[in-house]
């Protein structure tokens, strides 16, 4: 990772209450150590509470509403995980439609744990072999996807983990892909 340079690079970080807390703080200062600017993006506004395992954590600034941010301003994405965050995130029509602008530009998405809910429900789980936390294995090959259970899957733009433990595998496939794609953005293939 020590020598990918993010530098002017912008990571948008979907969320809203009950990420997985280390599932963005870590990620975060991967990409942030790399050189790029992270920016939490929520559909709540002022702060956002993290979920720390097994009770609440700790709160966090929201850098953009989600209602002013526009998926243009970035070049990449990350989704933690977290029960609760990517539940909610997917039953509201405007976040979806955040995270599935990033798929159609064919700019990097990075995704842990249950953060592919919204892969999901952005349409962009068919075709793709991906990783996430076991209980979204037929969820995902429901949707199309080639779900297998290893410790980080990098396809088509697209890097997925399973769980924190799997975090420093994760963290440096993400700076990786997220270098390689810079300028890089292309229309999704036609289907």
């Amino acid at each position: 990772m020590a020598d990918a340079d993010l530098s002017g690079m912008r990571v948008a970080i979907l969320v809203t209450d009950g990420f997985e807390q280390v599932e963005m703080t870590e990620p975060r200062k991967a990409v942030d150590q790399a050189g790029a600017e992270t920016q939490l993006v929520s559909p709540k506004d002022g702060q956002v509470k993290a979920w720390k395992f097994t009770e609440w954590g700790d709160t966090f600034p929201v850098d953009i509403p989600l209602g002013s941010a526009r998926p243009e301003d970035f070049d990449a994405i990350l989704l933690p995980g977290g029960v609760i965050n990517p539940d909610k995130l997917r039953t509201l029509p405007e976040a979806v439609a955040f995270a599935k602008a990033f798929f159609d530009a064919g700019k990097p998405v990075a995704s842990i744990c249950h953060g592919p809910w919204t892969i999901i429900e952005a349409g962009a789980a068919r075709g793709r072999r991906l990783t996430s936390w076991p209980s979204l294995k037929t969820d995902l090959n429901n949707a199309g996807a080639e779900w297998v259970d290893e410790e980080v899957v990098v396809d088509q733009g697209l890097v997925t983990s399973r769980q924190p433990d799997d975090i420093p595998a994760f963290n440096a496939e993400m700076v990786k892909l997220f270098a390689g794609a810079r300028g890089q953005s292309r229309p999704a293939a036609a289907e």
